[in-house]
């Protein structure tokens, strides 16, 4: 028999959350001329589903009710498909007792983007590895403290649980689960026909704008902090910064990294990845060059810091984020 592959969309559901994975399994049937996958879209409540892009979904069925048409209670893939405000939905008893329930019974079961927080309020997520979207990690750790979030991670697999980080690696996450199932040839032949990459280079860190060096804490570091993102090429060593708000190194220091979340030296080196970043996005500097604007001592350790804050090289960022004419002189 098929295998039954259910999505439950969240109230405002990102639709791409939903029809993105579907495509990629409806595809997987093509390619393997046979229906392996049957899919249904279910429901947290009666009637159409919102998007948050206001496309409306018919489900196949409402979580906790009586299986509609021909829906079955058997469910071999379970993913909660996330939207953007999934961190603040309440959900009815009935749906968490459905997911729960389902995802005992289920071969795998998992989130794609926010759909996490619907597996956490469940209870599914305790003590276990998982990713989510880039910018609601923080948020996810504040909700269930005992999870390990990968946040760099497009996809993790942890016993029957498969997490996505967010959108687009809802894709990602289900050609994984395809090559899980029906090997890499199908998989391959899958993505060769969505045009899309069978493994995607580097992970979701390169598409992160989490602002860690907005400026933070009281007046004075703030006037710091405006300073040193202006003025990324600078020293700006610990007792000069320390100078310029009239305390002690020590003291600056500590103040520092209490208002702020960051030592100095982890702030600064923060504010010139941010600085490379808008250059490579930008113009076409040659790689020396940009690690001289932005305060870097040479390439190497540019591209060091860059992998550490980014996860890919600068050549690489450059490459899939430069604009039409990126090649240095």
């Amino acid at each position: 028999m098929p295998k039954i592959v259910a999505i439950l969309a969240l109230p405002g559901v990102q639709l791409l959350d939903v029809s993105g994975p579907l495509d990629v399994f409806a595809q997987a049937n093509i390619e393997a001329g046979r229906s392996v996958y049957d899919l249904r879209v279910i429901a947290c409540r009666a009637g159409p589903i919102r998007s948050s892009s206001g496309v409306r979904l018919l489900p196949d069925a409402v979580a906790g009710k009586e299986p509609a048409g021909r829906v079955q209670e058997r469910i071999d893939t379970l993913l909660v498909a996330g939207a953007p405000d999934a961190a603040t939905t309440q959900l009815a008893p009935r749906v968490l007792d459905w997911l729960r329930t389902t995802a005992a019974r289920a071969q795998r079961f998992g989130s794609v983007c926010t759909g996490a927080f619907a597996l956490a309020a469940s209870g599914l997520l305790e003590r276990r590895r998982l990713t989510t979207h880039w910018a609601s990690v923080e948020t996810l750790a504040r909700v269930c403290p005992t999870v390990s979030i990968e946040a760099d991670s497009l996809y993790v697999r942890d016993g029957k649980l498969r997490t996505a980080a967010g959108v687009t690696a809802g894709l990602d996450l289900a050609l994984a689960l395809v090559e899980e199932d029906l090997g890499r040839e199908i998989a391959m032949q899958v993505a060769s026909q969505l045009v899309m990459f069978f493994k995607r280079p580097g992970g979701q860190m390169q598409f992160s704008r989490k602002g860690e060096t907005r400026p933070a804490g009281r007046s004075a570091l703030q006037e710091v902090q405006r300073w040193v993102a202006a003025n990324p090429a600078l020293a700006h060593r610990v007792p000069d910064l320390a100078q310029r708000v009239g305390l002690s190194p020590r003291h600056f220091a500590r103040l520092f990294q209490a208002e702020v979340g960051l030592t100095p030296a982890a702030w600064v080196e923060a504010v010139r990845v941010d600085a490379a970043r808008a250059i490579l996005e930008a113009e076409a500097e040659a790689p020396k060059r940009v690690a001289a604007r932005c305060g870097f001592a040479n390439a190497d350790t540019l591209r060091r810091a860059f992998i550490k804050h980014v996860g890919v090289s600068p050549a690489e960022y450059r490459r899939r984020f430069g604009g039409a004419a990126q090649t240095p002189a």
